[in-house]
């Protein structure tokens, strides 16, 4: 008996480590230094009216379509970092496939690259897209997903599809999926509506299959 146990005792200090360094992976912090250099001129540019204060910066880990597992980063506002941890906790322990999570820093802050690289990203001081209104990124309230699989699609008054990012035309048919698709009622959609975000798949005027928001 004295021998049984000291191998579960053994046997859970091995995993010890593990768990550890699995739940330390998702963490929040206000932005560091480095963090914030990284975002000087790109996310946060010149005039932007975003406190830094009011931003967090989020580490977690995810899966890829591959099963392979990678650390993310992200910077959002401080009203959405523990819904964004939750959510991704739970995403990670069911291996749903998140191709990556970068700054947009790391595409200068273009949108479209790092649409097209299928990066996922949250905070980026920005318009909406032919608008002069502010979009909900640049607060730091939406975070977009898998945005190649997942594009933003808009019936022009001409009858055309508006398609973003541009090389996402063989994903705008939600009828067909791929590794990295959200569809309503999986869990990403199910664990974002369940902590207050509305999912921009459901919108009326255009589908943004990749956007949540609050």
């Amino acid at each position: 008996m004295k021998r049984l146990l000291s191998v579960l005792i053994a046997f859970a200090a091995g995993l010890t480590p593990l768990l550890a360094q699995a739940d330390g992976a998702f963490s929040i912090d206000t932005l560091t230094d480095a963090v914030f250099q990284r975002m000087q001129g790109k996310s946060f540019p010149e005039g932007c009216t975003v406190s830094r204060a009011d931003l967090r910066y989020v580490r977690v880990l995810h899966y890829d379509a591959k099963g392979q597992s990678h650390e993310g980063e992200l910077v959002c506002n401080k009203a959405i970092a523990d819904d964004l941890v939750d959510i991704f906790r739970q995403l990670y322990a069911a291996r749903y496939p998140i191709a990556q999570i970068r700054l947009v820093d790391d595409y200068d802050a273009d949108d479209e690259r790092s649409m097209q690289a299928n990066n996922t990203s949250c905070f980026c001081f920005r318009q909406i897209a032919g608008s002069q209104k502010l979009s909900k990124h640049a607060q730091g309230m939406a975070i977009d997903i898998n945005p190649l699989q997942n594009p933003c699609v808009r019936t022009l008054k001409n009858g055309r599809l508006s398609i973003q990012p541009a090389t996402a035309k063989n994903y705008a048919d939600r009828r067909r999926r791929h590794p990295y698709t959200i569809s309503k009622g999986d869990l990403c959609h199910r664990l974002f509506l369940q902590h207050g975000f509305t999912w921009g798949g459901s919108w009326r005027t255009l589908k943004d299959y990749q956007h949540f928001e609050k």
